[in-house]
């Protein structure tokens, strides 16, 4: 439904709707970001959400509409699966920020995304759901009774929210349960300041793994998902303040090469982030800045690593799960399920960048075939 003339327009609000709006997106932020910490003893998570709670503040100023900013899921999905380092997070972070500022300036994005068949871009997000759900499998069982109680939680609320318009904060409630228990059972952790973030310079051995493993399966998705499907929701949500595609493209760029080298996570925006806040009240930038603070006091209480170690591993099991769920659901949204299962099943056997290229093959070859079938008929 779009958004009235009457509510369009009113610049930046803070009210209790753009508060719940705030946290909308929260289910598919904390997951990734955790289990990337809890993969890679390398990465600082308070730099992680440090960083994405200052663009956050940023993008809603930016935009003055309630954009998104989320942990790239391919990148995070494949980190967690194979446990990848902290160098080559960043140089993929490095990499993606060039290359979409780029696309952005000179204006290709469009281009770019008409020639990549939704049917792949459906294959990637199914792979790495299958993938996520190998990880969480093993969480699971090391804590099936806290990962049993966390996702009975997730499913309540997600019960709650189709039903009533209730923000679904199943993430952040079954995330401080487990901290809570953590603290019970371990004791407070000792208080630490964040430490500022520092230069990091991948090595070439990094930018070449990270490019390989990283952003060529985060592109398809960044491309379709962050950009084009999220440039559209706009114009549909907003149709006088919609978001031109090569405008969000150098946003996502920006914020790439500012804040990977400093430590942050690779970022980008997501349609499906946008529908989340949207419908739970947020309708201006002041939701970012809302989002924003909360997760900047988790990057302050999460400065004392040992923070990680409370909260029980049932707990990450269970938000995977839930991430993994939501990629998957609309991966059935394909024109060929050849192609996207396809692509699903080669990226549990040999990987998220070669089905990604083998699936771009097939799918262009079946349209061949296609095609030439027409023009014979």
């Amino acid at each position: 439904m779009a958004e009235s003339a009457g509510t369009e327009g009113r610049g930046i609000r803070i009210t209790l709707e753009e508060v719940a709006g705030a946290v909308g997106d929260f289910g598919t932020i904390f997951p990734i970001l955790l289990g990337v910490a809890i993969v890679c003893p390398d990465v600082n998570i308070s730099h992680f959400f440090l960083f994405l709670a200052a663009w956050f503040i940023i993008a809603g100023f930016y935009y003055r509409l309630p954009i998104p900013i989320e942990p790239m899921k391919a990148i995070g999905a494949i980190v967690i699966a194979e446990g990848l380092s902290g160098g080559e997070i960043v140089a993929s972070g490095i990499v993606v920020g060039a290359l979409f500022l780029l696309l952005g300036l000179v204006g290709g994005m469009t281009w770019i995304g008409k020639r990549i068949p939704r049917s792949v871009i459906r294959g990637v997000q199914a792979g790495l759901a299958l993938l996520l759900l190998k990880t969480s499998l093993g969480y699971i069982l090391a804590d099936a009774l806290f990962a049993a109680f966390s996702i009975g939680i997730i499913l309540l609320f997600f019960v709650a929210s189709q039903r009533a318009r209730v923000p679904d904060i199943s993430a952040l409630l079954v995330l401080l349960i487990g901290l809570a228990a953590g603290i019970a059972a371990q004791g407070m952790p000792p208080f630490r300041l964040m430490p500022l973030p520092a230069l990091i310079i991948p090595s070439p051995t990094d930018f070449i793994a990270g490019t390989w493993d990283l952003v060529l399966p985060q592109i398809p998705l960044t491309l379709a998902n962050a950009i084009l499907a999220t440039s559209l929701l706009t114009y549909d949500l907003f149709p006088k303040k919609g978001v031109d595609p090569d405008r969000l493209s150098r946003t996502i760029g920006a914020m790439n090469l500012v804040s990977t080298p400093l430590g942050g996570f690779p970022m980008c925006h997501g349609a499906g982030g946008l529908a989340a806040m949207y419908r739970f009240g947020a309708r201006t930038g002041g939701a970012n800045i809302v989002a924003g603070l909360f997760i900047l006091i988790f990057a302050v209480a999460f400065a004392p690593p040992e923070v990680l170690t409370l909260i029980p591993l049932g707990v990450f099991g269970a938000l995977l799960v839930f991430v993994a769920l939501e990629l998957g659901k609309h991966s059935a949204k394909t024109e060929s399920y050849l192609v996207t299962g396809t692509v699903a099943v080669l990226t549990l056997a040999v990987g998220l960048t070669v089905a990604f290229i083998i699936g771009m093959v097939l799918a262009y070859a079946l349209q061949w075939r296609v095609n030439r079938q027409q023009s014979g008929s």
